[in-house]
């Protein structure tokens, strides 16, 4: 159920397509993939957020057995509302479908997905949500970028900004409210030229944007060395906790954030 209008818990992890910690998803059978969802939906129904961006999330791909993974999760965790942004997508003998998933306990009422080519492997991308909360609307980007190359991460995230800057012409000052941004930046925050720091010094020009968490390693989970998962929030929310959860089932460590709304 959702938490009081006042308080807001958000939750963002790369789910590496279900595959838990092992190198290659197609290694499993359908009972070994669904172990490891039922374990993802088990830490999220021991942590309760209300809002969960999820990267690396299966529709329809031969490679795990062709199960709806955001169902899945959606199901067993116990969520109301969810939302599929297909980035990937490939058909033939192998099909693949994936991309960015969303999980909310509140109604979504606009959703956009924007990929960021026509890769039929590796597409990355970012789902808009908005979401209704009791106290108004709340904008969610979930954001996947390329782990190859700085300058192509740098030319998704001015994708992002100029529909940042598109959404929020469309809606207007007094209607707009600030997006909450999270996921897998394939990028650490330190490195004053690449995405994450290219982002928040944009942000920082429209309003005084946090970003979480500070110093979290995400990556590779066993033994994090990396920070390569945040969430940057706007100052209508005041950050009262922010962790990176030791949780092994993926790659990647949940990153969980409890917020409170300004008045």
């Amino acid at each position: 159920m959702p938490r009081i209008a006042d308080k807001l818990r958000i939750l963002t992890l790369n789910i590496a397509h279900g595959r838990g910690l092992s190198t290659y998803q197609g290694f499993h059978t359908a009972k070994g993939i669904e172990r490891n969802l039922n374990r993802i939906a088990e830490l999220l129904r021991r942590i309760g957020p209300d809002i969960v961006a999820l990267q690396e999330v299966d529709e329809d791909s031969h490679w795990n057995k062709r199960i709806h993974l955001l169902d899945f999760l959606k199901e067993e965790a116990g969520f109301a509302h969810s939302q599929m942004g297909i980035n990937t997508r490939r058909e033939g003998r192998l099909p693949l479908s994936y991309g960015n998933g969303v999980l909310s306990q509140f109604p979504i009422e606009h959703a956009d997905n924007q990929a960021f080519g026509e890769a039929t492997l590796g597409e990355k991308g970012f789902l808009y949500t908005e979401h209704t909360l009791p106290h108004g609307h709340l904008p969610v980007v979930n954001l996947h970028l390329d782990y190859k190359s700085r300058v192509r991460r740098i030319e998704q995230v001015e994708r992002l900004i100029a529909y940042l800057d598109e959404r929020h012409n469309e809606k207007g000052m007094e209607s707009y409210f600030s997006p909450i941004i999270c996921g897998d930046f394939n990028s650490r925050d330190r490195k004053p030229n690449d995405a994450v720091r290219h982002l928040f010094s944009y942000l920082e020009k429209q309003c005084e944007y946090q970003l979480y968490p500070i110093g979290g390693r995400t990556f590779p989970s066993l033994l994090p060395t990396h920070g390569l998962d945040f969430i940057f929030v706007p100052p209508s929310y005041t950050v009262r906790r922010c962790k990176v959860l030791r949780a092994y089932v993926s790659d990647h460590c949940p990153v969980l954030i409890d917020l409170e709304i300004r008045e």
